[in-house]
Protein backbone atom coordinates (compact mmCIF):
# COMPACT_ATOMS: atom_id res chain seq x y z
CA UNK A 1 0.00 0.00 0.00
CA UNK A 2 1.35 3.31 -1.10
CA UNK A 3 1.84 5.91 1.05
CA UNK A 4 -0.99 8.57 -0.05
CA UNK A 5 -4.03 10.00 1.19
CA UNK A 6 -6.82 7.43 0.85
CA UNK A 7 -10.47 8.51 2.36
CA UNK A 8 -12.77 6.39 3.59
CA UNK A 9 -16.49 6.03 4.39
CA UNK A 10 -15.51 3.29 6.73
CA UNK A 11 -16.90 3.95 10.34
CA UNK A 12 -16.47 2.28 13.62
CA UNK A 13 -17.61 1.46 17.48
CA UNK A 14 -15.67 0.57 20.31
CA UNK A 15 -17.12 -2.67 21.97
CA UNK A 16 -16.15 -4.70 24.93
CA UNK A 17 -12.64 -6.20 24.55
CA UNK A 18 -13.06 -5.15 21.25
CA UNK A 19 -13.76 -3.01 17.99
CA UNK A 20 -16.83 -3.23 15.21
CA UNK A 21 -15.80 -1.57 12.18
CA UNK A 22 -18.77 -0.72 9.56
CA UNK A 23 -18.73 -0.62 5.96
CA UNK A 24 -21.06 0.22 3.18
CA UNK A 25 -22.74 -3.54 3.28
CA UNK A 26 -20.82 -5.54 5.95
CA UNK A 27 -19.78 -4.57 9.38
CA UNK A 28 -16.59 -6.76 10.67
CA UNK A 29 -16.65 -7.29 14.64
CA UNK A 30 -13.21 -8.09 16.63
CA UNK A 31 -13.57 -8.77 20.17
CA UNK A 32 -10.67 -10.71 21.67
CA UNK A 33 -12.02 -13.59 23.80
CA UNK A 34 -11.06 -14.98 27.77
CA UNK A 35 -8.00 -17.13 25.74
CA UNK A 36 -6.53 -14.25 24.55
CA UNK A 37 -8.00 -15.15 20.72
CA UNK A 38 -9.17 -12.40 18.74
CA UNK A 39 -12.45 -13.53 17.03
CA UNK A 40 -14.08 -11.80 13.78
CA UNK A 41 -17.64 -11.49 13.06
CA UNK A 42 -18.88 -10.24 9.82
CA UNK A 43 -22.17 -9.11 9.13
CA UNK A 44 -24.77 -7.80 6.63
CA UNK A 45 -25.75 -3.93 7.64
CA UNK A 46 -29.28 -3.68 8.02
CA UNK A 47 -31.56 -1.32 8.94
CA UNK A 48 -33.71 1.97 6.88
CA UNK A 49 -30.47 2.07 4.72
CA UNK A 50 -31.11 3.66 1.21
CA UNK A 51 -34.99 3.58 0.88
CA UNK A 52 -37.39 5.82 0.03
CA UNK A 53 -37.14 8.98 1.79
CA UNK A 54 -33.83 8.22 3.52
CA UNK A 55 -32.10 8.34 0.52
CA UNK A 56 -32.38 12.27 1.13
CA UNK A 57 -30.62 14.23 3.16
CA UNK A 58 -31.93 14.93 6.89
CA UNK A 59 -33.81 12.05 6.36
CA UNK A 60 -30.74 9.33 5.34
CA UNK A 61 -29.26 10.80 8.73
CA UNK A 62 -32.16 9.89 11.10
CA UNK A 63 -32.52 6.82 9.47
CA UNK A 64 -28.57 6.11 10.43
CA UNK A 65 -29.48 7.53 13.77
CA UNK A 66 -31.34 4.59 14.21
CA UNK A 67 -29.64 1.81 12.68
CA UNK A 68 -26.59 2.75 14.78
CA UNK A 69 -28.20 2.41 17.77
CA UNK A 70 -29.69 -0.66 17.17
CA UNK A 71 -26.51 -2.29 15.44
CA UNK A 72 -24.59 -0.63 18.17
CA UNK A 73 -26.49 -2.36 21.45
CA UNK A 74 -26.65 -5.59 18.57
CA UNK A 75 -22.71 -5.87 18.91
CA UNK A 76 -22.33 -4.63 22.53
CA UNK A 77 -24.56 -7.16 23.33
CA UNK A 78 -22.59 -10.27 21.21
CA UNK A 79 -19.30 -8.72 22.49
CA UNK A 80 -20.34 -9.14 26.30
CA UNK A 81 -21.65 -12.57 24.93
CA UNK A 82 -18.13 -13.80 24.04
CA UNK A 83 -16.05 -12.32 26.63
CA UNK A 84 -18.53 -13.26 29.09
CA UNK A 85 -19.15 -16.57 28.11
CA UNK A 86 -18.45 -18.65 31.04
CA UNK A 87 -20.15 -15.70 33.44
CA UNK A 88 -23.66 -16.27 34.94
CA UNK A 89 -24.59 -13.33 32.85
CA UNK A 90 -23.99 -15.39 29.75
CA UNK A 91 -25.56 -18.50 31.19
CA UNK A 92 -28.54 -16.86 31.73
CA UNK A 93 -28.57 -15.41 28.17
CA UNK A 94 -28.17 -19.21 26.92
CA UNK A 95 -30.87 -20.82 29.03
CA UNK A 96 -32.90 -17.64 27.43
CA UNK A 97 -32.57 -18.60 24.01
CA UNK A 98 -32.72 -22.15 24.70
CA UNK A 99 -36.61 -21.78 26.16
CA UNK A 100 -37.14 -18.58 24.18
CA UNK A 101 -35.31 -19.46 20.90
CA UNK A 102 -33.29 -17.07 18.61
CA UNK A 103 -36.05 -14.34 18.77
CA UNK A 104 -34.92 -13.25 23.17
CA UNK A 105 -31.80 -11.87 20.76
CA UNK A 106 -34.29 -9.18 19.03
CA UNK A 107 -36.20 -8.99 22.15
CA UNK A 108 -33.56 -7.92 24.24
CA UNK A 109 -31.90 -5.85 21.76
CA UNK A 110 -35.47 -3.47 21.11
CA UNK A 111 -36.04 -3.26 25.01
CA UNK A 112 -32.34 -2.56 25.47
CA UNK A 113 -32.26 0.33 22.47
CA UNK A 114 -36.12 1.18 23.97
CA UNK A 115 -34.46 1.95 27.67
CA UNK A 116 -31.31 3.54 26.34
CA UNK A 117 -34.02 5.85 24.72
CA UNK A 118 -35.84 6.15 27.52
CA UNK A 119 -32.57 7.31 29.58
CA UNK A 120 -31.29 9.65 27.09
CA UNK A 121 -34.63 11.90 26.45
CA UNK A 122 -35.04 12.27 30.35
CA UNK A 123 -31.39 12.94 30.74
CA UNK A 124 -30.76 15.35 27.92
CA UNK A 125 -33.86 16.67 27.40
CA UNK A 126 -36.40 16.66 29.85
CA UNK A 127 -33.89 17.42 32.91
CA UNK A 128 -32.67 19.94 30.51
CA UNK A 129 -36.22 21.42 30.10
CA UNK A 130 -37.43 21.29 33.64
CA UNK A 131 -34.16 22.90 35.38
CA UNK A 132 -34.53 25.63 32.05
CA UNK A 133 -38.46 26.03 33.18
CA UNK A 134 -37.05 27.89 36.87
CA UNK A 135 -35.88 30.60 34.81
CA UNK A 136 -39.03 31.73 32.58
CA UNK A 137 -39.83 34.68 35.10
CA UNK A 138 -36.05 35.87 34.89
CA UNK A 139 -35.35 35.68 30.95
CA UNK A 140 -37.35 36.37 27.37
CA UNK A 141 -39.00 33.30 26.37
CA UNK A 142 -36.13 32.89 23.56
CA UNK A 143 -33.33 32.81 25.89
CA UNK A 144 -35.20 30.03 27.23
CA UNK A 145 -33.61 27.74 24.61
CA UNK A 146 -29.49 28.76 25.19
CA UNK A 147 -30.06 27.84 28.53
CA UNK A 148 -31.48 24.37 27.95
CA UNK A 149 -28.91 24.30 25.75
CA UNK A 150 -25.97 25.30 27.79
CA UNK A 151 -27.38 23.13 30.84
CA UNK A 152 -27.53 19.45 27.92
CA UNK A 153 -24.00 20.50 27.44
CA UNK A 154 -23.03 20.95 31.05
CA UNK A 155 -24.88 17.74 31.61
CA UNK A 156 -22.61 15.88 28.94
CA UNK A 157 -19.43 17.02 29.64
CA UNK A 158 -20.20 15.74 33.68
CA UNK A 159 -21.67 12.33 32.46
CA UNK A 160 -18.72 11.75 29.85
CA UNK A 161 -16.50 12.93 32.74
CA UNK A 162 -17.78 10.91 35.68
CA UNK A 163 -17.78 7.38 32.81
CA UNK A 164 -13.78 8.06 31.98
CA UNK A 165 -13.48 7.53 36.01
CA UNK A 166 -14.36 3.45 35.64
CA UNK A 167 -12.01 1.24 35.13
CA UNK A 168 -14.19 -0.90 32.48
CA UNK A 169 -15.26 1.82 30.16
CA UNK A 170 -11.40 3.57 30.12
CA UNK A 171 -10.64 -0.21 28.85
CA UNK A 172 -13.57 0.83 26.11
CA UNK A 173 -11.96 3.91 25.59
CA UNK A 174 -8.63 2.54 24.55
CA UNK A 175 -10.20 0.29 22.11
CA UNK A 176 -11.97 3.79 20.94
CA UNK A 177 -8.63 5.13 20.36
CA UNK A 178 -7.75 2.25 18.70
CA UNK A 179 -10.38 2.11 16.41
CA UNK A 180 -9.45 5.91 15.20
CA UNK A 181 -5.94 5.36 14.67
CA UNK A 182 -6.57 2.25 12.58
CA UNK A 183 -8.25 4.44 10.36
CA UNK A 184 -6.50 6.89 10.20
CA UNK A 185 -3.77 4.57 9.58
CA UNK A 186 -5.47 3.19 6.72
CA UNK A 187 -6.82 6.67 5.21
CA UNK A 188 -2.76 8.03 4.71
CA UNK A 189 -2.33 4.96 2.74
CA UNK A 190 0.11 3.27 4.88
CA UNK A 191 -0.17 -0.75 5.68
CA UNK A 192 -2.29 -1.59 8.74
CA UNK A 193 0.44 -2.76 11.32
CA UNK A 194 0.12 -2.34 14.90
CA UNK A 195 4.00 -0.44 14.33
CA UNK A 196 2.13 1.53 11.75
CA UNK A 197 -0.85 2.32 13.72
CA UNK A 198 0.45 3.03 17.01
CA UNK A 199 1.86 7.06 15.78
CA UNK A 200 -1.69 7.42 14.38
CA UNK A 201 -3.83 10.37 15.73
CA UNK A 202 -6.74 9.05 17.75
CA UNK A 203 -8.96 12.01 17.06
CA UNK A 204 -11.41 12.07 13.83
CA UNK A 205 -13.85 14.45 12.53
CA UNK A 206 -16.63 11.37 11.87
CA UNK A 207 -16.46 10.45 15.56
CA UNK A 208 -20.02 9.60 17.04
CA UNK A 209 -18.54 11.91 20.01
CA UNK A 210 -18.28 14.98 17.65
CA UNK A 211 -21.83 13.99 16.25
CA UNK A 212 -23.41 13.91 20.22
CA UNK A 213 -21.75 17.41 20.51
CA UNK A 214 -23.25 18.73 17.06
CA UNK A 215 -26.51 17.28 18.50
CA UNK A 216 -26.10 19.70 21.61
CA UNK A 217 -24.66 22.52 19.60
CA UNK A 218 -27.78 22.28 16.98
CA UNK A 219 -30.43 22.01 18.94
CA UNK A 220 -29.45 25.28 21.08
CA UNK A 221 -29.82 27.09 17.42
CA UNK A 222 -33.19 25.00 16.23
CA UNK A 223 -34.58 25.33 19.96
CA UNK A 224 -33.70 29.30 19.64
CA UNK A 225 -36.79 29.79 16.58
CA UNK A 226 -38.93 27.10 18.19
CA UNK A 227 -40.40 29.55 21.34
CA UNK A 228 -42.99 28.73 23.86
CA UNK A 229 -43.26 29.72 28.12
CA UNK A 230 -45.86 26.58 28.43
CA UNK A 231 -43.33 23.53 30.05
CA UNK A 232 -45.24 20.65 28.15
CA UNK A 233 -45.68 21.87 24.90
CA UNK A 234 -41.87 23.04 25.07
CA UNK A 235 -41.01 19.57 26.20
CA UNK A 236 -42.82 18.22 23.16
CA UNK A 237 -41.30 20.07 21.04
CA UNK A 238 -37.96 19.53 21.84
CA UNK A 239 -38.74 15.63 21.57
CA UNK A 240 -40.24 15.52 18.81
CA UNK A 241 -37.33 17.75 16.99
CA UNK A 242 -34.54 15.17 18.32
CA UNK A 243 -35.34 13.13 15.12
CA UNK A 244 -34.85 16.09 12.44
CA UNK A 245 -31.79 17.64 14.76
CA UNK A 246 -30.09 14.31 14.38
CA UNK A 247 -30.43 14.50 10.74
CA UNK A 248 -29.24 17.88 10.61
CA UNK A 249 -26.02 16.68 12.50
CA UNK A 250 -25.70 13.88 10.61
CA UNK A 251 -25.08 15.97 7.21
CA UNK A 252 -22.73 18.09 9.26
CA UNK A 253 -20.71 15.22 9.88
CA UNK A 254 -20.67 14.11 6.89
CA UNK A 255 -19.78 17.26 5.40
CA UNK A 256 -16.61 17.77 8.00
CA UNK A 257 -15.13 14.44 7.02
CA UNK A 258 -14.93 14.89 3.10
CA UNK A 259 -13.40 18.64 3.63
CA UNK A 260 -10.19 19.77 5.05
CA UNK A 261 -10.64 23.60 4.56
CA UNK A 262 -9.80 25.42 7.69
CA UNK A 263 -13.34 26.66 8.43
CA UNK A 264 -14.02 22.57 9.03
CA UNK A 265 -11.40 22.94 10.91
CA UNK A 266 -12.39 25.31 13.11
CA UNK A 267 -15.97 23.70 13.71
CA UNK A 268 -14.82 20.16 14.33
CA UNK A 269 -12.61 21.72 16.77
CA UNK A 270 -14.78 21.42 19.88
CA UNK A 271 -15.65 17.80 19.23
CA UNK A 272 -12.02 16.69 18.51
CA UNK A 273 -11.32 18.51 21.71
CA UNK A 274 -14.00 16.29 23.42
CA UNK A 275 -12.42 13.29 21.99
CA UNK A 276 -9.59 13.50 24.15
CA UNK A 277 -11.95 12.44 26.83
CA UNK A 278 -13.72 9.64 25.02
CA UNK A 279 -10.70 7.80 23.48
CA UNK A 280 -7.16 6.90 25.16
CA UNK A 281 -3.99 5.55 23.99
CA UNK A 282 -4.60 1.79 23.06
CA UNK A 283 -1.88 -1.08 23.66
CA UNK A 284 -0.54 -3.17 21.02
CA UNK A 285 -3.03 -6.21 21.67
CA UNK A 286 -5.80 -3.29 21.33
CA UNK A 287 -4.80 -2.22 18.04
CA UNK A 288 -4.60 -5.77 16.73
CA UNK A 289 -8.40 -5.77 17.17
CA UNK A 290 -9.10 -3.12 15.01
CA UNK A 291 -6.55 -3.99 12.81
CA UNK A 292 -8.51 -7.32 12.87
CA UNK A 293 -11.81 -5.22 12.50
CA UNK A 294 -10.58 -3.04 9.46
CA UNK A 295 -9.08 -6.09 7.26
CA UNK A 296 -12.67 -8.06 8.02
CA UNK A 297 -14.37 -5.54 6.22
CA UNK A 298 -11.41 -5.06 3.91
CA UNK A 299 -11.84 -8.61 2.56
CA UNK A 300 -15.46 -8.15 1.72
CA UNK A 301 -15.54 -4.18 0.08
CA UNK A 302 -11.93 -3.48 -0.75
CA UNK A 303 -11.00 0.64 -1.23
CA UNK A 304 -8.71 0.79 -3.97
Amino acid sequence: MSDRKRPTNIGGQAVIEGVMMRGKKIYAMAVRNPEGEIVVEKKPVGGLGKKGLFRYPIFRGMAAFVDSLVTGTKILMRSAEIVMKKTKVSQLITWLKEKLGDKINDILIYFSVFISLLLGMGLFFVLPVAIGNLFKTLVPTWALGIIEGLIRIAIFLGYLWLISRMKEIKRVFQYHGAEHKTIACFESGKELTVENVRPCTRLHKRCGTSFLLFVMLISMIVFFFVRTDVFWLRLITRICLVPFIAGISYEVIRWAGNSESSFVKIVSAPGLCLQKLTTAEPDASQIECAIAAMKGVLEDEPEE
